[in-house]
């Protein structure tokens, strides 16, 4: 029996994206649950993963650092799956960019200002923060408009892309970024959320974070 791929994360972390994909997917995953930040709580782990970053995936050779890929990784691994657009299908482009999109333009400033507005706050940057927080809703107006007609991001049905975007959409009501977002992007998170999928991603994190608190 092959291994299982073994998915190394943070509760509550981007890591969130790959745990709630392979629920969706119904791929088996070994949860190996780190103390955030890693590289200074869990220092041996820099020897998986010499950045200490999570999330990360081993599967076997294949090594994945990047909450997104690892996400349209575990759901089509096994195949063709109604998570992933294929090349060829309607929306594959569209799937390609929201997908990207998530992390490349709407997460990164979220994770600027959480640095300097809430990790660093002694450090004088809060105002630089709160500017990348600016950046951040002006940057959501691109997942409004798509929304404004549909349920879903692309191809009418739930895939990687909503995933990958609407995890952000998590992480700033859990950061006190959520004033800024529109009424229609709460609804879109709301029905995301509400998903079995999702609660059961959550649940298994926040299992694995009680644990990890015993000792």
């Amino acid at each position: 029996m092959a291994a299982k791929p073994i998915l190394y994360t943070c509760a509550r972390s981007r890591g969130l994206r790959a745990t709630w994909a392979a629920e969706e997917a119904g791929v088996d995953i070994e949860l190996e649950l780190l103390p955030f930040p890693p590289r200074y709580k869990a220092p041996e782990y820099l020897e998986i993963n010499p950045l200490g970053t999570v999330p990360m995936l081993i599967d076997g050779d294949a090594q994945l650092t990047e909450s997104c890929a690892i996400a349209h990784y575990l759901a089509s691994k096994d195949g063709p799956s109604d998570l992933v657009i294929a090349p060829g299908e309607p929306d594959y482009a569209a799937y390609c960019d929201f997908t990207y999109h998530a992390d490349a333009t709407i997460t990164f400033p979220q994770t600027v200002f959480m640095r300097f507005a809430l990790f660093e706050k002694d450090k004088g940057l809060e105002e630089a923060g709160h500017a990348y927080a600016k950046w951040f809703h002006k940057r959501l107006v691109k997942l409004e408009q798509r929304l404004e007609s549909r349920e879903f991001l692309v191809a009418d049905r739930f895939t990687v892309a909503d995933i990958c975007c609407g995890y952000a959409l998590v992480l700033a009501k859990a950061v006190g970024l959520d004033e800024g977002v529109p009424p229609s992007l709460k609804d879109y998170r709301k029905r995301l959320i509400n998903r079995e999928a999702y609660e059961r991603a959550v649940a298994r994190e926040e299992a694995a974070l009680a644990e990890l608190a015993k000792g």
